[in-house]
C-alpha cells in the first residue's frame, strides 16, 4: 500500500510494505524519534511495480544533538544495516534535530530524476 504525498509539482509514495514498515520500526526505535517520514522513490526508478529499493527518510531526533551531520548519517545507516545490505539500493537522510525541525519550513526537497545510473 502507498499514499501519495504531493510535495511541489512532483508525487512521493509515504511508504507502508514491508522494507518501509522494517525501516520505520528500526528508525522510531533506535532513535527515539520526533517525526518520522519513510518515503519509497522506488517508483522513480527503473525496478518493478512495488519494488521497495529506494527510500529518502525524514529523522527528527534528540539523539542528533551535538552530532554533525556526518555522524548522524551514520547513525541511521548503521541502525538500518540489514536493509542495506539485503535489497534497499538507496538511501536519501534527512536529519535533523526536534529544534532545527522545528525552526525550518518543514518542507524536504524532493530527490532529483532518475538519471539510470550511468549518469545518462
Amino acid at each position: 500500500m502507498f499514499i501519495l504525498l504531493v510535495q511541489g509539482s512532483r508525487k512521493m509514495s509515504a511508504a507502508s510494505g514491508i522494507i518501509a514498515n522494517s525501516i520505520k520500526t528500526k528508525l522510531q526505535t533506535a532513535l527515539q524519534t520526533k517525526h518520522l517520514d519513510v518515503i519509497n522513490e522506488s517508483y522513480m526508478h527503473n525496478v518493478p511495480k512495488g519494488a521497495e529499493t529506494h527510500f529518502k527518510v525524514v529523522v527528527v531526533s534528540s539523539q542528533f544533538e551535538g552530532l554533525p551531520l556526518i555522524k548522524r548519517h551514520r547513525l541511521v545507516n548503521e541502525t538500518l544495516k540489514e536493509e542495506l545490505q539485503n535489497g534497499v539500493h538507496a538511501l536519501s537522510i534527512v536529519a535533523k534535530t526536534p529544534d532545527q525541525w522545528e525552526s525550518s519550513d518543514q518542507i524536504v526537497e524532493s530527490s532529483p530524476n532518475c538519471r539510470g545510473g550511468f549518469g545518462k
